[in-house]
């Protein structure tokens, strides 16, 4: 008599997440037919931050690479093995969503990574700055806020310069409860606290669960049945204050030459909620700040 096949370990017994992985296309052609609400607004403007290494730059190119269906590499990433000491990214940079010769009012803005040993005070102010529209395209992040008499400076931010949704990318096989990650946790938690009367909506987006769970680098869709990514994301929401339900786990592209229908699919998933959290709150105007 045979013996029935055993679970292996770390798996739990359903999904604790409803996910289809057959929605691609679905998700897409919504995203790709989606107009702002508000007729004021030419383009939806999406604020990425996180830790350097966490992979922001990645997941912007992993969106671009999405619509695209091949490949692509505009924001450019620091792919080091040794691990970042500083952030690649120095330059506030606006990317533009393409779908075949078609641009969608989508844009994505890459900034300079936090480091975790030090994070000078400025860069809070000039994540709030950036999202508030006063930040201009490629100014060069300095150890000081950006200056009103700057010549990047926006005095008079129109709606398509503000971001009406902040993104938030965090490693899922680095964020623990230890010390050493204190200090960005800080001051994520003082950029959240400090926009929060303005009602902007955060998203966290979950980097490299691959590299987090062996059971998920072995096939993706278990991702939702691993019972330590459903920790890590947990643990992410009480450290972040951010409601699970604006957790979305993705395996950016890295060493790939091909897009996935499984990567895909999560990377859609996640920017279609930043997508209509966005939307939702650009209905309300600008931020008269």
């Amino acid at each position: 008599m045979g013996s029935r096949e055993s679970k292996p370990a770390g798996v739990l017994d359903e999904a604790w997440r409803t996910f289809d992985w057959r929605q691609k296309e679905v998700l897409k052609e919504r995203l790709e037919k989606f107009t702002p609400s508000n007729p004021d607004v030419t383009n939806i403007k999406i604020l990425v931050a996180g830790q350097i290494g966490a992979g922001k730059s990645s997941f912007i190119n992993s969106v671009l690479s999405v619509f695209q269906g091949e490949i692509v590499n505009e924001a450019i990433a620091d792919t080091s093995s040794s691990g970042p000491c500083h952030s690649f990214t120095k330059r506030l940079r606006t990317y533009r969503i393409r779908s075949a010769d078609a641009d969608l009012p989508f844009e994505l803005c890459d900034m300079k990574g936090l480091e975790p040993d030090r994070i000078p005070d400025c860069q809070p102010d000039d994540i709030v700055n950036s999202i508030y529209g006063h930040v201009k395209e490629g100014y060069k992040f300095e150890e000081k806020s950006i200056a009103r008499d700057d010549e990047h400076y926006n005095q008079n931010p129109s709606l398509s310069d503000q971001a009406f949704c902040l993104v938030y990318v965090i490693d899922a096989s680095t964020i623990q409860l230890a010390a050493d990650d204190k200090i960005i946790t800080k001051k994520l938690r003082l950029i959240r606290q400090t926009i929060s009367d303005k009602e902007i909506p955060q998203v966290i987006v979950m980097s490299k669960v691959d590299e987090a769970c062996p059971l998920v680098k072995k096939d993706l869709k278990m991702v939702y049945r691993s019972k330590k990514i459903k920790e890590k994301m947990e643990l992410c929401s009480a450290k972040m204050g951010v409601p699970v339900s604006y957790i979305f786990p993705v395996k950016n592209y890295h060493y790939e030459i091909n897009t996935n229908e499984d990567v895909d699919v999560l990377i859609l998933k996640a920017f279609d909620q930043i997508v209509r959290s966005a939307d939702t709150r650009q209905r309300h105007g600008a931020y008269n700040v």
